[in-house]
């Protein structure tokens, strides 16, 4: 059985002595004569780590005041029995009918006025008194009936929260928005400041008059929309910190909740969440809407190793194949469930676990794949589940290894709030991809990336990376100042610096918090018409933004050629101190972007590493004594590559000389020294 360290301390103390696979597992779902074939092929595949009772509230207490236990209760003896590890759900997530029908006031509200009702999942406030008392009296007898189990592994609290119920806009959650504001502000006179009410006479007189930023006839108050989804953000913490409360109560075991770090869910606030983790866990599917969706992936697994502080972490959901909630659910091809399960390996995961383990044949996810599919045993997916599992089972000495990298990229999801409000310069301009743009030159320059919060200590990079930064705060731009004044490189690119923490512009010419580290003044911004472009000198395309830029102090790198803005610069650098500041006035064409991203890359002396680009994945999990390292290898692309490596291959097993072979869409794990210390 794997030992999993039991703990009361906070922040990412979980540990295991190997990697784990895992899944969400429903049994309610199907008869008991079932659950024993489940647990057999779970122990086929390899299977160490079983989410159950996530939705199980319903099941648990079908009327009020009434708990019925037995069937959980036959379950986790079942998995106890063959040496399967418990992630345990506290079964809050969706609230049972019965609670829905006597609470009507416990539905949440959106933006127009409408009530969400019961039928799908998370129909709850967050700011919910009701939903809080019924909710918690169930975390009471599930803690209390399993808190000191001998299976127990880890404490699951809810599920996603706030996927569907982030921002709810009921007069329950009205109140509470006006308790945080005046938690936040203190008065009246500080929250008018801070909000810029003088304008459209919007002066509030008391905190009574204050609503959420429901829907409005115009454009609403930014400040406001900014501080609802930090507000939003702190409730939906609220309940997972009282959840967590009553669980510690009763057991030593860590407790982490399944964050959603991903393209789509932009809500919360994992930043301000994350120091309340035992181990940060994640749930993440590939989004084949995007552009590059295995760029994205990736960069979903920095952040959450950043979330991490850089210590393991747990993938707690992904998918074997298609989900059921993209427009068009597309099947994983042959080797890119393994191809991107190593990819959150590679990154710093150390438990990967798909939901779900049977297929459903009922309800809303029953075309959402799992590790064992409709299909059955006789599969295509069920083969490569299996392979997985050979694979983690090869790596026994990989838990607890970590990732180093060279280069920080700066990201935040406050800013991601600010920076895409209505009335900004352009809509074609959306930060997320800003930011995505910007790590794919990196991944495309072979680079290894951590994700880092503004204000983060960043003085053992060689590179730091700030994408569209909009929203700034003044002591993290002298945090970047000193990085650059001691010797570092920074980059810099267009809509950054502009506001403070309260939405405010900057006095002066743009880039505001950033103006005299990279030494130039930007008058006025001219944004690009969606779908042209316009030349730049020596080659290359300026696209969605443009900038009337001056120097003072910096030097031009690149030029507009084309437009009335021709001969302006669009890239410049400046030396400061020790070090060297860049600074991007317009989102380059891919080829463009990926040239100077390398150049800058070089000039700030990062290593790449050899055999990396755009599809291919070169990453290293090292021991933290020095002992052991894994080189993972993950090519995306048709063509086969060729490394340098020496050591062993898990996969294949055997020995590596001098040069690692990498067939197209193949996966390779290179274990150096050959036997570990």
């Amino acid at each position: 059985m794997v030992e999993v360290a039991r703990t009361t301390t906070r922040g990412n103390r979980w540990r295991t002595d190997q990697v784990l696979l895992g899944c969400d597992y429903n049994p309610e779902q199907w008869p008991r004569e079932t659950w024993v074939e489940d647990v057999a092929l779970m122990q086929e595949a390899g299977v160490s780590l079983v989410a159950v009772n996530i939705f199980g509230w319903a099941e648990l207490q079908p009327t009020p005041g009434a708990y019925d236990f037995d069937r959980l209760d036959e379950v986790v003896e079942l998995l106890h029995r063959h040496g399967i590890g418990l992630n345990l759900g506290t079964g809050t997530a969706s609230p049972p009918p019965w609670l829905t029908t006597a609470h009507p006031e416990v539905l949440p509200v959106t933006i127009d006025g409408t009530t969400r009702w019961p039928g799908g999942r998370q129909a709850w406030c967050p700011s919910s008194p009701v939903y809080r008392e019924h909710s918690l009296a169930l975390v009471e007898q599930v803690a209390r009936r399993y808190g000191d189990h001998p299976a127990l592994r880890l404490w699951h609290v809810n599920n996603e929260l706030g996927c569907h119920n982030s921002l709810c806009y009921c007069d329950v959650s009205a109140d509470a928005f006006r308790a945080w504001l005046a938690d936040r502000y203190g008065s009246t006179d500080a929250l008018n400041r801070a909000w810029g009410t003088s304008f459209w006479s919007q002066r509030y007189g008391s905190f009574t008059e204050v609503l959420p930023p429901r829907l409005t006839l115009s454009t609403p108050n930014p400040t406001q929309v900014l501080d609802f989804h930090r507000f939003s953000s702190d409730a939906l913490l609220e309940q997972h910190l009282a959840e967590a409360e009553v669980l510690r109560r009763h057991s030593d075991i860590p407790v982490t909740t399944n964050f959603m770090v991903t393209a789509h869910q932009r809500d919360v606030d994992y930043w301000s969440w994350a120091p309340h983790m035992d181990v940060v866990a994640n749930d993440h599917y590939l989004d084949h809407r995007l552009p590059e969706p295995e760029t994205e992936l990736s960069f979903c697994a920095d952040l959450t190793r950043g979330l991490a502080g850089g210590q393991p972490w747990v993938l707690m959901e992904h998918s074997t194949g298609a989900v059921n909630w993209q427009p068009v659910n597309l099947a994983k091809e042959p080797g890119e469930m393994l191809r991107t399960s190593v990819s959150h390996l590679a990154r710093g995961a150390d438990a990967l676990c798909f939901f779900q383990w049977r297929a459903s044949r009922q309800g809303a996810e029953k075309f959402h794949s799992a590790m064992l599919p409709h299909a059955g045993t006789d599969s295509a997916t069920w083969r490569q589940v299996l392979e997985l599992g050979a694979l983690l089972r090869s790596l026994p000495d990989l838990a607890g290894t970590t990732v180093t990298a060279q280069v920080a990229l700066v990201f935040s999801y406050e800013n991601q709030w600010a920076a895409d409000a209505p009335a900004r310069p352009s809509e074609d301009v959306v930060h997320l991809d800003q930011v995505l743009s910007m790590y794919a030159a990196l991944r495309a320059a072979g680079v290894t990336v951590d994700v880092v919060r503004p204000g983060a200590p960043v003085d053992d990079y060689r590179l730091v990376v700030v994408p569209h930064l909009y929203l700034v705060r003044d002591h993290e731009a002298t945090v970047l100042e000193r990085f650059v004044e001691q010797g570092g490189h920074l980059l810099v690119t267009f809509f950054s610096g502009i506001v403070d923490e309260d939405d405010r512009i900057r006095s002066g010419p743009y880039p505001g918090a950033f103006r005299d580290l990279l030494g130039i003044a930007v008058d006025e911004v001219h944004p690009i018409v969606p779908g042209t472009s316009l030349a730049l000198a020596g080659g290359g395309q300026a696209r969605r933004w443009s900038e009337h830029l001056r120097l003072a102090g910096a030097t031009a790198h690149r030029e507009l050629a084309q437009g009335p803005l021709t001969g302006t610069p669009v890239v410049t650098r400046r030396d400061h101190g020790h070090g060297r500041a860049w600074y991007v006035a317009t989102d380059l064409d891919p080829t463009t972007r990926d040239a100077l991203v390398a150049e800058v890359c070089a000039g700030a002396g990062v290593d790449p590493e050899p055999g990396a680009g755009a599809d291919v994945e070169v990453v290293r999990r090292a021991a933290p004594d020095g002992t052991r390292e894994h080189l993972f290898v993950i090519n995306h692309g048709a063509e086969p590559v060729s490394l340098p490596a020496d050591g062993h291959e898990v996969l294949t097993g055997r020995p590596v000389a001098g040069t690692l072979h990498v067939p197209g869409g193949a996966v390779r794990v290179v274990r150096t020294p050959e036997e570990p210390s």
